[in-house]
């Protein structure tokens, strides 16, 4: 095998890492049906529509489901619709709070009037079969202290009956509880972003209608961002 000199190798490297970051490559990512079927659904509510979101994964799962949470967070506030933030999982209070702020000051949202977080109560199946009948006998202050009743667009949000879509972000179980006490109990309209982990036990709750969209893992992600 000829010799060849170590110079020419790492020039070669240098190239083959640098060519590519001065090319633009534009990389076609296409749209599962889940994908779409969540997009279209948040696509089509009407300007002054609810959204709750709920933030229901820690940092370890930070890198697969906050692109998706912001990716829809960005879709709401381009399009006039509220959010309410909340979390069954106590580890994502601060992420998901920083999240909102995050998405909310570079769209120009105003808390309290286009969005608001309400934070973690204890208790999950509590804090779900509880907004069904009033949300401020759970949450009667928001993540920051203001009472509910001095939060401009709560005034005319009770429960689920308010709520256009509930969307959760999950890592865990989450889904199947939001599903059975929210969509079962009340006829809640729910979607969901998941780990890539726990992606197949979503799909029969897709195929039955329980879910009206669902997102995978970063493939997910980078489909909605699309």
């Amino acid at each position: 095998m000829p010799n060849i000199d170590r110079r020419i190798v790492f020039i070669l490297v240098a190239l083959a890492v640098i060519i590519p970051m001065l090319l633009s490559i534009n990389l076609t990512v296409s749209l599962s049906e889940p994908t779409l079927k969540f997009y279209t659904y948040v696509e089509t509510l009407p300007a002054g529509s609810t959204i709750m979101v709920a933030f229901d994964y820690g940092p370890s799962s930070l890198a697969e489901l906050n692109p998706m949470a912001k990716a829809l967070l960005k879709q709401c506030f381009d399009r006039d619709i509220r959010v309410i933030g909340i979390t069954l999982v106590v580890d994502a209070l601060t992420l998901a709070n920083a999240l909102i702020q995050e998405v909310a000051a570079e769209k120009g949202a105003v808390e309290g009037e286009d969005y608001v977080f309400l934070g973690f109560r204890p208790g999950a199946v509590q804090v779900i079969l509880g907004m069904g009948t009033d949300i401020a006998s759970v949450y009667d202050t928001d993540y920051n202290g203001t009472a509910i009743g001095e939060i401009p667009m709560m005034q005319d949000i009770t429960n689920y009956d308010q709520i256009d879509l509930l969307v959760d972000f999950a890592s865990s179980d989450t889904v199947e509880s939001w599903i059975i006490y929210a969509n079962v109990q009340y006829d809640q309209k729910i979607a969901a972003g998941v780990t890539g982990v726990i992606i197949a036990q979503m799909f029969p709750y897709l195929q039955t209608g329980q879910l009206v969209g669902l997102l995978s893992g970063i493939l997910g992600a980078a489909e909605y961002e699309n």
